[in-house]
């Protein structure tokens, strides 16, 4: 008898048991990162428009148009490359109308357009959220406009409001067109003024509802039962999707992963054309010890206290996911003053990231900051926007079905960029640090007359001026030089599509050209006496940076001789072979060793 209860309380225990479960699966770990949503989430990265790849700038100490201007006249008159300006928030009057604070902004219309004119690209912060009352906007109480959006409906879970980090608020109803169409005509002023994307805020991983004081991953919307996970996927994918059918070119800059936050990712793959993870402090490795003031950290989302290594470790992750183009905050988000060396390395590591996102909290105007600071922040911004014909074609080819631009592989933190580059980060607060090259042949970035035969594990002093970047031996790299700060080209070179050639056998690369869709397509091959570089498909003047031991016996194109000193140079210290071209028939170059 008492058998026969026994296994009757272990039976109830184990149904129990069974049903908690069940209902923490499905509540808390399928809305999140359940299977069945990954396997819908995740396809292939967008086509990214060139000019995201070039440099972003951002402050947010003083969030004005005077400061925006003041930055921007610096980084031109010091020489320093910037494309995008990204304007956080505050610079709407409240949390999300998308009324440009003309108290901050004035002649928001003029304004834009005189910085269109100039060349930049603008994107602007947001969120999915509809305030009652804003933290750090004009507009402190909204109830008003908050109650027109919940009384027509506009709102998930009918208006149900939660505190977040700029106020408290709703979220608009992506599963309702009424809601949608009132949503998208709020934004369609800013559209008008011709801006190029959205920062796509994280407040969409806190929608939910509550059930007594317990959270629940649902909500109730329109089209009725909304989970987290659907929500989040509504977000990035709207916005974009909105965008694109105003600007080609639009992007969204969106969050990938963040430390253990969402290990599915928080913006769907094929919706995120520009990705970034945050929100990390001026640190290396932060820990509980940290000097940010409370006032320094209020702007952080999901109580981030996290350092450059973390920045390093979610950007890896992200890629390993499928993620193409990401970056960080460039020496953090927030905190204290920003260590110089700390920049600088941030700097270097962010080079060779698809996004170099130059921003956050900290003094961001590098004439201001040390001599050594602004010099080789400069050189590895420009060295960023210089190998943008090298990135481009890794988003071309990651689109259709390839490799993303980073592809984590052995050693600590380090990665491929690209299919030619190796980098092994320095992410500690040290000039030594640990290199392991694979099996194959390598030369240094900074010095590449030696070749380095791996696999092979070493460790050596990097100076701050110079970072660990390691070239597979037959590598092919495009770049576009403009400036002589890397000592790759000069002012001379501007025009010119510049081409690194390392021969090892053979080899191919793909030059993909954003705006006519065409291609070029280069091959080498080399044998024991003679090297072929054949130069396919569309025709580009191109400068050839051909790397040999010594000075060759014959060059010629398309079977014309070329004239030593005359039509080429070789560069005895540099053991490379320079061809300036701007025309040629076939493209066909051979050279007798």
């Amino acid at each position: 008898m008492t058998r026969t209860k026994n296994r009757k309380i272990w039976k109830a225990v184990w149904i129990t048991l069974s049903l908690l479960l069940l209902v923490y699966y499905f509540f808390f770990a399928l809305p999140f990162r359940g299977q069945p949503f990954n396997g819908q989430r995740h396809g292939n990265p967008p086509l990214t428009p060139v000019w995201a790849l070039e440099c972003w700038l951002w402050e947010d100490d003083v969030n004005t148009a005077q400061r925006v201007d003041e930055l921007l006249e610096g980084y031109a008159e010091h020489d320093i490359p910037v494309r995008t300006i990204l304007l956080d928030s505050p610079w709407s009057l409240r949390y999300n109308d998308f009324k440009v604070d003309e108290n901050l902004y004035p002649e928001p219309e003029a304004w834009f357009n005189k910085l269109q004119d100039k060349g930049y690209r603008v994107v602007l912060w947001m969120t999915p959220m509809v305030n009652s009352s804003n933290k750090d906007t004009e507009i402190k109480k909204s109830e008003s406009w908050y109650n027109t959006a919940r009384d027509n409906n506009f709102l998930a879970g009918k208006g149900h409001q939660i505190n977040w980090w700029k106020g408290k608020g709703g979220f608009i109803d992506y599963t309702n067109p009424e809601a949608l169409k009132w949503w998208h005509g709020l934004q369609q002023e800013v559209f008008d003024y011709g801006i190029d994307g959205w920062k796509l805020d994280g407040s969409a991983t806190l929608f939910s509802s509550k059930i007594g004081p317990v959270p629940i991953p649902y909500m109730r919307s329109f089209s009725g039962l909304t989970t987290t996970r659907n929500y989040m996927d509504l977000y990035y994918r709207q916005e974009y999707l909105f965008g694109q059918e105003q600007n080609s070119e639009f992007i969204t800059l969106s969050r990938s992963m963040d430390r253990n936050f969402h290990p599915e990712g928080f913006s769907p793959v094929d919706a995120s054309p520009v990705n970034w993870v945050g929100d990390q402090e001026h640190h290396w490795k932060a820990d509980s010890h940290s000097d940010g003031t409370e006032d320094q950290k209020m702007d952080i989302a999901l109580k981030g206290v996290e350092g450059f290594e973390s920045a390093i470790e979610s950007i890896l992750k992200s890629a390993k996911t499928g993620y193409n183009i990401i970056g960080s905050d460039i020496a953090g988000f927030s905190g204290g003053t920003i260590p110089p060396r700390l920049y600088i390395r941030w700097t270097q590591f962010s080079a060779f990231c698809g996004l170099f996102l130059n921003g956050g909290h900290g003094e961001r105007a590098l004439w201001k900051r040390s001599e050594q600071e602004l010099e080789i922040i400069r050189e590895y911004s420009w060295l960023h926007t210089e190998l943008v014909p090298y990135m481009y074609s890794s988003v071309v080819e990651a689109h259709h079905g390839g490799e993303v631009l980073q592809r984590p592989i052995k050693g600590k933190y380090h990665y491929m960029f690209g299919e030619n580059l190796l980098i092994a980060p320095i992410y500690m607060d040290e000039a030594k640090n640990n290199v392991r090259l694979p099996e194959g042949n390598w030369r240094y970035w900074f010095d590449d007359k030696e070749i380095i035969a791996g696999p092979v594990t070493f460790e050596r002093e990097f100076p701050l001026e110079e970072y660990p970047v390691y070239i597979r031996e037959g590598a092919i790299i495009p770049m576009h030089i403009e400036r002589p700060y890397t000592r790759i080209g000069d002012e001379n070179s501007r025009g010119y599509l510049t081409v690194r050639v390392y021969p090892d056998g053979n080899d191919t690369f793909t030059i993909h050209h954003p705006y006519s869709g065409n291609s070029t397509s280069i091959t080498v091959e080399e044998t024991e006496g003679s090297i072929k570089i054949v130069f396919h498909g569309l025709k580009q003047p191109h400068i050839l940076h051909l790397h040999l031991s010594s000075h060759p016996q014959k060059v010629q194109l398309d079977n014309q001789l070329f004239s030593d000193s005359v039509d080429y140079h070789f560069d005895v210290e540099q053991s490379k072979l320079i061809i300036k071209t701007d025309d040629y028939s076939i493209g066909e170059y051979t050279i007798i060793k």
